[in-house]
């Protein structure tokens, strides 16, 4: 047996025979890969806190997305379908994937559904589309198409990946804590006037000075304790001082009145595969499918790819075992998404944070996946975590995934600036697709253009073409008059 980690298969120890161990064990290569129960459970907690967010923000975006009609679903409904989905294929990436990685309404796609859908078509027939995703993804897996991109990407650029995914995280975090926002006449600000002020912002701080202190003094369950021990705070304050709702951003922190709530699986099923293009037309709809799957692609193949790396599960050429298991999950996940009108569930990034307190294993999706399925009867328990609270252990994760920076190949302005692009465009655009994208084009063009086109591969040509269009896609559309 072979132990993965950091620096690639290394030889498991003897001690470790597999008639020792139990079949949980072997199934999820708990001990090949370093790894207890403990962790394991930990890790999937941690991951759950750190993404439980999207149960509240998922219904808040959706639900005020008007469809050609007038319709949009309501926020009870959302959250039921949002958790349900979640929970179902998380697990399914536990049982299949057998990685630590969990699944959740993916934050780009929202956006493409909210936005760029809804408008154009009702409801059902833009959740058809996310199907149609998911279907074109899963395509993708099993023809080999997926495997071959990841395989194309270039160490360097890999590894700039996971960096650019670390500070795109912590952007994320320090966002949903209110310690940066935008400001008139700047991009950001530090708080949301220029300086810091309020409670939300004080707990973030602590939670997030527990956590580091703790990781520093190597404290197993580091950052799950930082986010418990922010919670608690939050809730002291909110009651001490009588704080509103506003203050938080939302709901605010408080004891739950009832344990649970009734879940509504009205929006389950209600799917139109082939309205949209009548709808909307063959071109428009063609046009947000391609953009659907070009966002959930990159997004989750930078996602894994971070995931991988950090948990050390990838080899010297940075592959991922059950590679084609994990990727086709993700595309499972995209029609879960469409099935249940909660939008494609794809990788979240998010499970860095449950991989940062140890987890290496399917088991830790199993956990995550169980507490979002319990999460659709225990939402007021859940809902006492304020973001603020969850969001110290992305800045966290951000600041350990930028631990991989020195291993790229600074020296090489061939390979410095693509991985600087790929590195700054994901935070400062709001989105990884974007900054894959770009260092994708630059590696490809600076590379041919110094006389090295022979370190670029097909692949890499096909990829720029197609982020080149994706860039120019609006004047395109514009050109064809869509």
């Amino acid at each position: 047996m072979t132990r993965l980690d950091a620096k690639g298969p290394t030889p498991e120890p003897a001690a470790a025979s597999t008639t020792d161990r139990s079949w949980l064990d072997r199934f999820f290569f708990v001990t090949e890969r370093g790894s207890t129960y403990g962790r394991e459970i930990r890790g999937g907690l941690t991951t759950f806190m750190a993404m439980a967010y999207i149960i509240v923000l998922n219904p808040i975006v959706l639900s005020g997305a008007q469809d050609i009609n007038g319709y949009a679903p309501t926020f009870e409904q959302l959250t039921t379908m949002t958790a349900l989905s979640a929970g179902i294929v998380t697990i399914l990436m536990g049982v299949l994937g057998r990685a630590p990685i969990a699944l959740a309404a993916a934050l780009g796609v929202m956006a493409v559904v909210a936005y760029q859908a809804v408008p154009q078509m009702t409801w059902p027939q833009a959740m058809g589309l996310v199907v149609w995703q998911g279907i074109a993804i899963i395509l993708m897996v099993v023809t080999g198409v997926r495997t071959a991109v990841m395989n194309a990407l270039p160490h360097n650029l890999k590894l700039a990946i996971g960096v650019g995914i670390g500070m795109f995280v912590a952007l994320i975090g320090l966002a949903n804590a209110g310690f940066v926002s935008a400001g008139e006449g700047s991009l950001l600000q530090l708080g949301t006037t220029g300086h810091l002020a309020g409670w939300p912002v004080v707990v973030f701080i602590i939670g997030l000075l527990v956590s580091a202190i703790l990781l520093a003094r190597n404290v197993p369950g580091a950052i799950f304790y930082g986010i418990v021990t922010a919670t608690a705070i939050a809730v002291v304050v909110t009651y001490v001082f009588q704080l509103g709702d506003d203050t938080w951003g939302g709901s605010a922190p408080r004891l739950p009145e009832t344990l649970f709530t009734a879940p509504d699986f009205s929006l389950l099923f209600q799917v139109d595969l082939f309205g949209a293009w009548v709808q909307a037309g063959p071109a428009s709809a063609a046009v947000i499918l391609f953009t659907l799957i070009l966002a959930g692609f990159f997004d989750a193949l930078g996602t894994v790819l971070a995931v991988g790396n950090k948990a050390g599960l990838t080899d010297e050429n940075g592959q991922m075992p059950r590679t084609n298991q994990i990727l086709g999950t993700d595309g499972a996940g995209a029609v879960v998404g469409g099935v249940t009108s909660s939008s494609a569930t794809l990788v979240f990034v998010e499970s860095t944070a449950g991989v940062s307190e140890g987890a290496r294993t399917g088991l830790a999706s199993l956990v995550t996946g169980g507490l979002f399925l319990l999460a659709i009867l225990f939402s007021p328990v859940f809902g006492m975590v304020p973001g603020q609270a969850a969001s110290c252990a992305l800045v966290l994760v951000g600041a350990m995934m930028m631990m991989g920076v020195g291993a790229i190949e600074w020296s090489d302005i061939s390979i410095a600036i693509p991985a600087f692009l790929t590195i700054a465009l994901m935070p400062f655009t709001y989105d990884i697709a974007t900054g894959i994208g770009a260092g994708i084009v630059a590696y490809t063009i600076i590379k041919t253009a110094v006389g090295k086109y022979r370190e670029v591969g097909w692949l890499m040509w096909i990829l720029t073409a197609v982020f080149a269009a994706d860039f120019g896609l609006a004047g395109i559309e514009h050109l064809l008059g869509l």
